[in-house]
């Protein structure tokens, strides 16, 4: 039994800690003067949309940072659609919401964009020029477990490993299984 395992246990941290992610890692406005405060026209307070920009899930085969962006008029709702971003990142649900306009007023919003292993925890200083570091969870596998089933007779047990794998829908894991790992 100590064979499945010992694959099951290396499995496990390999999905967990080494399959890099993309994440929104910082956001930039000029018109935000701190991240507790509210905008007159929209319906959600700044730290609430740098909240809902750091949910949104992202896909790339991007190496390092990149810029995006994001330009809405209102009245009406920002979505993950109205990300700007360079081709090389998809992101994974246009639907994901960022904030409501109220009024006709525009939102315009840089993002920085990273590819990476791991988390990030945001530091709480450099606020000065309108730029707000977002924590970032770059894992897109959220969870994974192993279970071992034996089977057969007296001398001949045979083991069988399952994983199961729960990911944040960035990535496939047939895709990613398939292709070979890069060391």
């Amino acid at each position: 039994m100590c064979q499945a395992d010992t694959i099951g246990i290396a499995m496990r941290r390999a999905l967990l800690g080494e399959i890099e992610g993309t994440c929104i890692t910082r956001a930039k406005s000029e018109k935000i003067p701190h991240e507790y405060s509210t905008i007159v026209g929209i319906q959600e307070s700044v730290h609430e949309i740098l909240m809902n920009l750091k949910e949104i899930v992202l896909r790339s085969n991007l190496y390092g940072t990149c810029g995006a962006f994001i330009c809405a008029r209102g009245p009406g709702y920002v979505t993950a659609q109205d990300i700007i971003s360079p081709p090389s990142v998809e992101i994974v649900d246009n639907t994901q919401h960022i904030a409501r306009l109220t009024e006709p007023i525009d939102l315009c919003i840089g993002l920085q964009i990273e590819r990476n292993r791991g988390y990030s925890i945001k530091r709480p200083n450099n606020f000065q020029d309108g730029s707000y570091p977002l924590d970032a969870v770059f894992m897109p596998v959220r969870n994974a477990n192993h279970s071992i089933h034996s089977y057969g007779n007296g001398n001949e047990r045979q083991e069988i490993l399952f994983l199961e794998i729960w990911t944040n829908g960035s990535l496939t894991l047939k895709k990613h299984f398939m292709k070979p790992p890069v060391i």
